[in-house]
């Protein structure tokens, strides 16, 4: 969702940075983290780094907002809420506890003093275990399953717990309702196997203990931080080294290792997925559920991961591309004591296909009878591979390479019009949102920034010529956010394509992503060296060594002058949905910056849709008054509504699989109207559920699409 530009508007005050003030690490804390039953504290670059990120927000963010008592209140409350949203751990007496630190908590960040989150932190991890511990010792008690008594899982409206014994009773019947799940999910000839579902639950509870352990201080300072940086900006956020490496590649779709998905399952790092052109794909000496418990690097010594992190293992297996690892493997269903295979690779840089652009083709009857060939794009996030892209590499991916060779084929395929889809795209580079632009109009302004000096610069796609000029539809939904809703509102605003679906999130606000260490003063650096806390062992190579922040430096207006802030983008045709704006976008973050305006940019509309966009309209909505789609779609969207009520789980074996039928008949029901609406077998019973999804928003806006093919034929 976010945006990263390194734009003129950081560069201008980079000077300014430069006065950041020196904190001094170990200042004095106002809670003594050695009492009882304390654990995780604070490093001193945590220190300094907590100085430092209060001292960017307070000064050199958008919103400059002060350290004071009230946002102290809000970084409180985001405490509270990350650490136990569901109200299953913590006491009313430690919230009370905690409410000495409620007013003074964002001050204690500007002096670098991490004392009292970390404390906080501490108990509710001490209430976290004891919770686990309790669950463990009651899975061998009696239960009756066939009393009248329901299980809460989801407290967030509830109060906290006023004493152990209702918290003890919660967990109580938290194990209750898991080993009645159990049942009721076991096949015929195992649902009634205790012993069985006991072991079951006793191995995943273990097991949540053991990670649990293994939560380390820059796990609680990443939360830690979170909470700060929520309560000034929802989009301004501080990675650690290790989530900084991964929200970058994630930006870049690309990474660097042996291309396999790994996954923790009892204590040791398994393969859970090979992917598809990697080493690991390649070599073929490696299959998903092999178990690493090992790792070397080059011709190095082995390491043996058994029990670690997952993060800490993957850190230790990727690496540079063109270095080697060795892997010592446990293969598949083979025992712990069987004699390891030892597998050399050389690692690569991965292209993570699955989230790239990827297309369609989709015959689609219209209105008029005739068939109409429409090409569809699904675009999860706009991406880039940076690096690569600074290096000059010819071939570094970016999105809107892959789209222009995708649009290449379809012209090929001689389709009637194209559409793509954004939903879920919660946004990525700014520069491929302009350049995707571009692609769709020939050259003009795409978004204005204005910066934290409230000076405005105009983006343009500045490439003459289009990549495709037909019929264009743009699919957008609530999660459609920041790059996604810049193409989509300057497709609307010039006119050259029809925007489809539900208003998009609203997230109008620009990140710059910049590493921490140009703002850490060389004097701390030098206090951190001497202290030998620079640099956590856990540290991915090439990841950022204080981390990084996405800091927000300006917002984003379309070219008609409109924020997409708050506001967004909304679709010339709408569907309904169950996201709405109270509960769901930017509207709902109550730190978010509020909608406004400016003066339009100068850009020259390819056409007028309103009469069009009309007409399309007219006839959407008499589709929809005989569609028995649509009313399934208002059917689930008042369901959804339900959901937000306070849901009483029946823990009586009776009631709970009545329930459960319904519930099953009810779904098969829904599945096999659609089955039958579209001439496919119907799913009968004893057969397992097909896999066919039905997406009856994407198949309504293709028709829509050929409304809007005949009629900008017309």
């Amino acid at each position: 969702m976010y945006l990263n530009k390194i734009s003129y508007m950081f560069k201008n005050i980079v000077f300014g940075l430069a006065l950041i003030s020196v904190v001094a690490c170990g200042s004095k804390p106002r809670v003594n983290l050695d009492e009882g039953m304390l654990e995780l504290k604070p490093s001193a670059q945590h220190e300094v780094i907590a100085s430092e990120v209060a001292n960017l927000l307070e000064n050199y963010s958008y919103k400059k907002v002060p350290m004071t008592d009230s946002l102290s209140r809000i970084v409180f409350a985001n405490l509270l809420k990350s650490m136990d949203q569901g109200r299953n751990y913590l006491l009313e007496s430690d919230v009370e506890d905690f409410k000495q630190f409620e007013t003074t908590i964002s001050q204690d960040f500007r002096k670098g003093d991490l004392s009292a989150p970390f404390y906080i932190f501490n108990v509710y991890s001490k209430r976290y275990l004891e919770a686990m511990e309790y669950a463990l010792t009651q899975i061998d008690t009696d239960h009756n399953f066939s009393v009248n008594e329901n299980y809460i899982a989801y407290r967030e409206k509830l109060p906290y717990f006023k004493t152990d014994a209702e918290l003890k009773d919660q967990w109580r019947k938290r194990v209750k309702y898991d080993l009645l799940n159990l049942r009721l999910t076991s096949t015929e000839k195992d649902s009634v196997d205790v012993e069985k579902h006991k072991e079951t639950l006793r191995k995943r509870y273990q097991n949540i203990i053991s990670q649990a352990k293994k939560t380390n201080s820059n796990d609680a300072f990443q939360l830690i931080m979170t909470s700060l940086t929520d309560a000034v900006d929802p989009h301004t956020t501080y990675y650690n080294p290790s989530f900084a490496q991964a929200f970058n590649e994630g930006m870049s779709n690309t990474f660097e290792g042996i291309g396999a998905r790994l996954q923790m399952e009892n204590e040791m790092v398994t393969i859970k997925e090979i992917i598809a052109g990697g080493p690991a794909f390649k070599d073929k000496s490696l299959n998903v559920d092999d178990r690493i418990i090992g790792v070397a690097q080059g011709d190095g010594e082995f390491e043996d991961i058994i029990g670690w992190r997952l993060d800490a293992a993957v850190a230790k297996i990727k690496g540079p591309k063109g270095t080697t690892v060795r892997l010592k493997i446990i293969p598949a269903g083979q025992e712990l004591t069987a004699q390891p295979k030892v597998v050399a690779l050389k690692r690569e840089k991965i292209v993570v296909a699955e989230e790239s652009a990827q297309k369609e083709i989709k015959q689609i009857k219209g209105e008029d009878g005739k068939m109409y060939k429409v090409g569809l794009i699904k675009l999860p996030k706009f991406y880039i591979d940076f690096d690569a892209y600074r290096k000059r590499d010819p071939n570094y991916k970016s999105t809107t390479r892959d789209v222009r060779l995708i649009l290449d084929t379809l012209r090929q395929e001689k389709v009637d019009a194209v559409v793509l889809d954004l939903r879920n795209n919660g946004g990525g580079s700014l520069q491929e949102a302009i350049e995707l632009t571009g692609l769709f109009i020939d050259k003009g302004p795409v978004v204005q920034v204005r910066d934290v000096r409230n000076r405005v610069e105009v983006d343009s796609d500045e490439e003459a010529g289009v990549s495709w000029d037909g019929p264009f539809g743009v699919l957008i939904n609530r999660f459609s956010a920041s790059a996604s809703e810049i193409f989509a509102g300057a497709i609307q605003d010039y006119g050259r394509g029809v925007i489809l679906g539900s208003q998009s999130y609203g997230k109008g606000t620009v990140q710059s992503a910049i590493e921490m260490s140009r703002f850490i003063s060389a004097t701390n650096k030098l206090l951190l060296k001497a202290k030998g806390d620079s640099k956590d062992p856990d540290t991915p190579n090439g990841a950022p060594e204080f981390g990084q922040i996405n800091i927000t430096m300006g917002k984003f207006y379309r070219v008609n002058g409109s924020s997409t802030q708050h506001r967004g983008v909304t679709p010339d045709v709408v569907f309904p949905t169950q996201y709405t704006a109270e509960k769901f976008g930017e509207s709902s973050e109550p730190s978010a910056l509020p909608w406004d305006q400016i003066n339009a940019s100068s850009f020259k509309r390819v056409a007028d849709l309103a009469s069009v966009n009309q007409k399309l309209n007219n006839i959407h909505q008499a589709r929809m008054k005989k569609s028995p789609e649509y009313q399934y779609l208002l059917e689930d969207i008042d369901e959804f509504k339900k959901l937000d009520s306070i849901q009483e789980i029946s823990l009586n074996q009776v009631e709970l699989q009545k329930e459960r039928d319904k519930a099953k008949a009810k779904n098969r029901a829904r599945i096999n109207k659609g089955l039958e609406l579209r001439g496919l077998p119907l799913w009968k019973e004893g057969e397992p559920q097909p896999k066919t999804e039905f997406d009856f928003v994407l198949d309504e806006s293709l028709n829509v699409v050929a409304d809007f093919i005949k009629l900008v034929k017309k």
